[in-house]
């Protein structure tokens, strides 16, 4: 299997999914999933906040990836689509420094 393209990802996820029956036993029940991908940025943040290794780091965000992966599947959408088309969005949005920080958004309701 090609580990470096989102197909695989996504049919590993899948499996897991499958294994453990999540589509009948809550596992995909789209709340219950944003609460766990809430617990997991909070857990990045902690990484970030008390210094943890990049590898901590490295290990909550690929958490934080299968969860997102596997809300695509419970959700039924395609997550590699969604992905190139909101880079597509992205790409088009102009960039501003907001407290000291670059930011790039639509900039809706914020003064210039």
């Amino acid at each position: 299997m090609n580990q470096d393209s989102y197909q695989s990802m996504l049919a590993i996820v899948q499996s897991f999914h499958d294994k453990h029956d999540f589509r009948n036993h809550g596992g995909e029940d789209l709340a219950y999933r944003v609460a766990l991908m809430a617990e997991e940025l909070g857990e990045i943040s902690a990484c970030v906040t008390k210094g943890k290794s990049n590898e901590d780091l490295a290990e909550e965000s690929a958490d934080l990836l299968i969860l997102l992966i596997g809300t695509a599947i419970s959700a039924n959408f395609d997550l590699n689509q969604a992905f190139w088309k909101k880079m597509e969005k992205l790409n088009k949005r102009q960039s501003r420094m907001v407290n000291g920080k670059i930011r790039v958004s639509e900039f809706r309701g914020m003064d210039k």
